[in-house]
C-alpha cells in the first residue's frame, strides 16, 4: 500500500498552506488539506479511512488533525482542500469526524510557536467493511476505535512543520 502527495516530500516541511489560521495558536495559515494520492491497496479492501496525527504535540497524548472514514474503495486520492468543513471536497459517504480542535474537516498544523518541528503523520487504512457504524455526532476517538477494529493494512506518509 502506498501513500503520497506532491505538496511536499515524506519527512520534509509541509508549505503554509497546510497550517492552520487561529490567533490563538499563533497561526494564520491556510488551513488547506494536501493533495493525496494512494495506490496498491490490499484486493479485500472494502472501504477506506485517512487520519492525520501530531504525536509531538504538548498535550500528552497527541492531536488528531483529521479523520475520515468512509472513504469508497474505488476512491485513487483527495484533492487539494478535500478537507473542507462542509465535506463537499469528498467523495460521496466519506465522512468527517470532529478533530481535536473541536471542528469538523482539516485542521492544519499549529505546533506551539518556537517549538520543535513537529511530524505530521497522514495515515491511509484499508478497511474490511464496506462502510464503518459510527454516527455523524461520534468522536475521532471512536472513529479511531473503528478503523483499528477493521484495519486490513496501512500506509503512512509524513510533514513537518514549525511556526519560528
Amino acid at each position: 500500500m502506498k501513500l503520497w502527495t506532491d505538496a511536499f516530500s515524506d519527512n520534509a516541511f509541509m508549505p503554509k498552506r497546510h497550517e492552520f489560521d487561529v490567533a490563538d495558536f499563533g497561526a494564520h495559515g491556510d488551513n488547506i488539506s494536501p493533495a493525496l494520492q494512494w495506490s496498491d491497496l490490499p484486493a479485500d479492501t472494502k472501504s477506506l479511512a485517512l487520519t492525520v496525527y501530531d504525536p509531538d504535540a504538548p498535550t500528552g497524548s497527541g492531536f488528531w488533525h483529521w479523520v475520515v472514514v468512509n472513504i469508497p474503495v474505488g476512491t485513487q486520492g483527495l484533492a487539494e482542500d478535500a478537507g473542507r468543513a462542509d465535506g463537499s471536497g469528498l467523495p460521496a459517504g466519506a465522512l468527517q469526524l470532529i478533530n481535536d480542535y473541536g471542528t469538523r474537516g482539516f485542521g492544519g498544523a499549529a505546533p506551539p510557536k518556537g517549538d520543535k518541528p513537529h511530524r505530521y503523520i497522514f495515515q491511509l487504512h484499508a478497511l474490511k467493511v464496506d462502510q464503518l457504524p459510527v454516527p455523524a455526532d461520534a468522536t475521532n476517538a471512536v472513529g479511531r476505535f473503528m478503523i483499528h477494529l477493521n484495519q486490513l493494512a496501512s500506509a503512512t506518509y509524513t510533514g513537518l512543520y514549525e511556526i519560528k
